[in-house]
């Protein structure tokens, strides 16, 4: 490993270096962290091919996996290496432009990466869990090789490169590239199945909000080269470090720490569904369930988090925390608003995409409160998970025709075939659940003792935000074990969707496994007499959820790696980064701790962390002294209690409400029929309000009459000024030649008496003028 390690950065640092044109040798990162974003761009260029060379056969996919397991394992070497690989990495010149002929001033922008804790704690899980999903997704396609094949896995491959390319760049201008990378792949992979209105209209939907979020963030560049006179990270973090902009002058208690963040927060609200902006995310889950997986649960929803954690030195700039209170409010409301609709939810594929809404207001939420250690370490736990969860959902729908609504399934863990997919569903529940000593439980732990934990002279409110996000973890548990318990336990039941292909799946789909053979046994229940029978996982998609259930445990022991030092693994990833902040409370045992001075430790490079972090201790150390209790205990000390208490809470009522008769509801349940639950009679109590949450609180439908409706409204009014007023101008003067031109063509038709006529009356009316002017 390790003579692999020194070769392949060798070998591949000589090839950059050896290479003539724009290619620079710089920094202090090696040049071989190129090759995670590198492998999945290649990746797509011979997906591409394949499409032209009409290859139909799943050389395309395990192309793929190959590639993106490269990029993996180039992480990990990176990882390995420690602060050694941390720096920056010049790739190659991109845009060096001077602005005007008499200034200095220049726009300098090199494809360069930008490596510490940060991008390296990212890249890990995004390299990782693409290659996983992307095993998953050579079966789960496979129904559709040949072009189709070829063109998922080439957005596939492409967003990854987007995605890496987001997440390492050294400058702003580079980011955006990244970022407008992942939302063009976004749109093309929800609508894969581009035949389907929904999809079509899912994809146009995500594309259009996205793009409303990425004019903040296209305004906050634009502003920060304005005051700044840089886009790279470096240069811009040591001038807030320092307190100055590019003038020298300062900028405490100016618009710049204020106007700046909150631009960029509304391009993090777009790209993570917060607030106003989440609308898109649910209609997203039309696209293939590994992109919902990937995408829309893991990977680039996370964007937004990392937009903030990287620029967190500017954010925390500002005394006031204006910015932070937003982030901080708006991610608990969020929180809180996703997990109402849940509730009310059947498809298990949208209860999950309004799940990940749900979880991102947590990590917004602990970004705002100033826990960027937990905020980050829920970035990473709830990537495993979420993609356990996902990909389960996944099989199901997979094996049952296309059915999601889970009141047509129960007791699928018991069918033949489905055990590791109940298996896998169970633990990513229980992890989501927070219940103890799972990866949820530490990470979200972490964030619900940071709201207490946090003067509200910091944050404003800061303790009714923690109520709030506890009162959500306890619902989040209640809906998540609500899915569990009506689809993966009780009786055997299930009716077939709208998508079921027949027996035409590939070769490599295990058929001894599958329970649509003549020869499969059936018990009462297990169809409807409708013909169907569903067809089970094959080894890959198989595989793949047993990897990710096994990640989902053993990420949970991250917590406490370095605990004592840097209050886990995450603590030690995000103190090399910018996202380096002293958090009020988090400490070793002592409420106080680091408010009483504690400084984030010195790093070597890109250093902004660790000047920065001197900066924190100065500027805000006074009011650290104070640090929150809950209970008039020490916040991170008794969470984790109420949270496990509450966690179970909620998992309890799911078993009374939703719950199977018999051992598996802990004796609590008493369905006995699929589509039958306590809570049936509980709704009907409530009147109109479970109706209201099932239509998700009618916000498309007050969207679409205060947004779309005007809009419509204004463009058909447009449309007509165009048709009528400006077309109409066009029209006549383009008609007035020709209407002259005819007037006049009688008198040139080269007709001889034609002309003697006019001749003679020309010569009448002169003569009579004559005579007029005379007796005048």
């Amino acid at each position: 490993m390790t003579m692999l390690s020194s070769q392949l950065p060798l070998s591949f640092s000589t090839m950059l270096a050896a290479a003539d044109g724009p290619y620079l040798v710089s920094g202090d990162a090696p040049l071989w962290v190129a090759l995670m974003p590198c492998l999945p761009l290649l990746g797509a260029a011979l997906c591409l091919a394949c499409a032209c060379l009409n290859v139909k056969n799943k050389f395309p996919g395990y192309l793929t996996v190959g590639l993106l397991a490269g990029g993996f394992v180039t992480a990990l070497m990176a990882f390995l290496g420690g602060q050694d690989n941390y720096g920056i990495a010049t790739i190659f010149r991109w845009i060096h432009a001077s602005i005007g002929a008499d200034s200095d001033a220049s726009i300098i922008a090199n494809f360069a990466f930008y490596m510490d804790g940060l991008s390296m704690l990212w890249m890990l899980f995004v390299s990782g869990l693409a290659t996983v999903i992307g095993l998953y997704s050579t079966e789960y396609v496979e129904h559709d090789k040949g072009l189709g094949y070829c063109r998922f896995f080439f957005a596939f491959n492409l967003f990854v490169f987007s995605m890496s390319t987001l997440v390492m760049a050294d400058n702003l201008l580079l980011l955006f590239l990244g970022w407008e990378g992942v939302g063009l792949c976004s749109y093309l992979l929800i609508g894969y199945f581009y035949k389907k209105p929904e999809a079509v209209a899912a994809a146009k939907k995500a594309f259009i909000i996205n793009r409303i979020g990425d004019l903040g963030l296209l305004m906050a560049i634009g502003a920060t080269f304005v005051v700044f006179g840089t886009l790279e990270f470096d240069k811009l973090f040591d001038m807030v470090a320092q307190g100055i902009d590019g003038n020298g002058e300062a900028i405490g208690n100016t618009w710049v720490v204020v106007v700046i963040p909150l631009l960029l927060t509304a391009g993090a609200f777009g790209k993570s569904a917060q607030l106003f902006f989440y609308v898109w995310l649910p209609d997203a889950m039309e696209g293939p369930t590994p992109v919902s997986a990937l995408i829309h649960a893991a990977t680039m929803v996370t964007a937004g988090v990392y937009l903030i954690a990287r620029m967190f030195p500017l954010y925390a700039a500002d005394d006031a925390m204006i910015a932070l209170t937003v982030v901080a409010w708006s991610g608990a409301i969020t929180a809180f608003w996703a997990a109402t609709i849940e509730f009310a939810q059947y498809d298990i594929k949208r209860i999950m995409g309004y799940s990940t809404i749900s979880q991102l207001g947590f990590m917004f939420a602990g970004l705002g409160l100033l826990g960027t250690t937990g905020a980050v370490f829920h970035v990473f736990t709830h990537a495993f998970f979420k993609a356990t969860l996902f990909l389960c959902c996944g099989a199901v729908m997979h094996g049952f025709g296309g059915q999601l609504s889970l009141r047509r399934l129960s007791g699928v863990m018991w069918m033949k075939g489905f055990g590791i997919t109940g298996v896998c569903m169970l633990i990513g529940c229980l992890s989501l659940s927070g219940v103890p000593f799972t990866a949820g439980y530490f990470s979200k732990d972490m964030i619900l003792a940071q709201a207490f934990a946090t003067p509200g002279e910091m944050i404003g409110g800061a303790y009714f935000i923690g109520l709030l996000l506890l009162l959500t973890a306890c619902m989040t548990a209640y809906y998540t074990f609500r899915v569990f318990f009506r689809v993966f336990v009780g009786p055997r039941h299930f009716e077939p969707g709208d998508d079921d292909h027949g027996d035409d799946h590939g070769d490599d789909h295990g058929h001894d496994a599958h329970a649509h053979h003549a020869t499969e046994d059936e018990e009462p229940g297990d169809t409807l007499h409708t013909g169907f029978h569903p067809h089970a996982p094959g080894w890959a998609m198989n595989g793949a959820m047993a990897i990710l259930a096994a990640g989902t445990i053993l990420v949970a022991s991250l917590y406490f790696v370095n605990k004592k030092e840097d209050h886990g693994w995450a603590g030690t990833m995000v103190k090399y980064s910018t996202a380096a902040y002293p958090s009020p409370g988090l400490s070793h045992g002592d409420k106080k701790g680091d408010a009483d001075g504690a400084k984030p430790e010195e790093s070597s490079a890109p250093a902004a962390s660790a000047t920065y972090g001197d900066e924190y201790g100065d500027d805000h150390g006074d009011a650290h002294a104070e640090a929150g209790t809950l209970l008039g205990q020490d916040p991170f000390k008794i969470m984790y209690y109420v949270s496990a208490g509450l966690g179970l809470l909620g998992i309890l009522a799911a078993a009374w409400f939703h719950g199977p008769k018999g051992a598996w509801s802990l004796g609590l349940g008493n369905r006995v029929e699929p589509a039958k639950v306590r809570m049936d009679a509980v709704a009907a109590r409530f009147g109109p309000i479970p109706r209201w949450a099932e239509n998700k609180w009618y916000v498309d439908e007050l969207y679409h009459i205060a947004i779309v409706k005007p809009l419509l409204v204004f463009s058909h009014v447009f449309h007509a000024f165009d048709k009528l007023v400006i077309d109409g101008l066009v029209d006549l003067m383009g008609s007035l030649p020709r209407w002259l031109g005819s007037m006049l063509r009688p008198s040139q038709d080269g007709v001889m008496h034609g002309y003697a006529t006019g001749m003679v009356a020309g010569s009448a009316v002169l003569l009579a003028l004559v005579v007029l002017v005379a007796l005048l």
